[in-house]
């Protein structure tokens, strides 16, 4: 080839890519304008069905963490089978088990024969896992109590055998001075109701 049909050659080239990138950023320019223009759009209307679908969404996520799997049903069904085993077991303060607990002891005894491991500290234990709400609590979630020496702070803690939320009641065990027991959620527990935590959260 000869050097006037090289030159002649590289300048169409370079033409031909120069026009290429002028066509693709017009049309990206042009692609975000629209881009911009739809999110205009959307920020100045936000009307009924927009809000809608971000209530639903919020919605499925909330009724979303409340489901449980088939594994973690079981799980914390041979939980609470392993707490059972240990009613009537002498309450020592500071005791870890497997012979006699204090209340925070048991709970995080009987966790850890699962593998979760949680504070032995009821007020740490606060901290631990997701919170719940009353009107929402399952088998296996942690209930939290003051205690007549801890003022207004965290002082008692059981587990969760069953609840009826419709009627806003529960049963929990726990070790309680008379030594580990299933107790109602009734009469002195109530005003001293704290919170609750779930940590089996699947």
């Amino acid at each position: 080839m000869k050097f006037r049909q090289i030159l002649t050659a590289l300048f169409i080239t370079t033409v031909t890519l120069t026009s290429t990138a002028k066509t693709n950023n017009s049309a990206r320019a042009a692609h975000e304008r629209a881009h911009q223009a739809q999110l205009a759009n959307v920020k100045n209307r936000m009307d009924k069905s927009v809000i809608s679908d971000f209530i639903k969404s919020d919605v499925d996520k909330r009724e979303h963490s409340k489901t449980i799997s088939s594994e973690s049903a079981q799980l914390i069904a041979d939980l609470l089978k392993e707490s059972n085993k240990h009613i009537g077991k002498r309450y020592v303060h500071g005791a870890k088990g497997p012979n006699q607990f204090d209340c925070s002891g048991f709970t995080s005894y009987v966790y850890r024969q699962f593998g979760y491991t949680i504070s032995p500290a009821s007020r740490a234990q606060y901290t631990e896992g997701v919170a719940v709400d009353r009107k929402d609590l399952r088998k296996g979630d942690l209930v939290f109590f003051t205690s007549r020496r801890s003022g207004r702070n965290v002082g008692h803690v059981g587990i969760v055998v069953s609840a009826d939320n419709d009627k806003g009641s529960f049963k929990f065990i726990h070790a309680s001075v008379k030594g580990v027991k299933i107790s109602d959620f009734e009469g002195y527990y109530v005003p001293r109701y704290i919170g609750a935590r779930r940590i089996i959260t699947d």
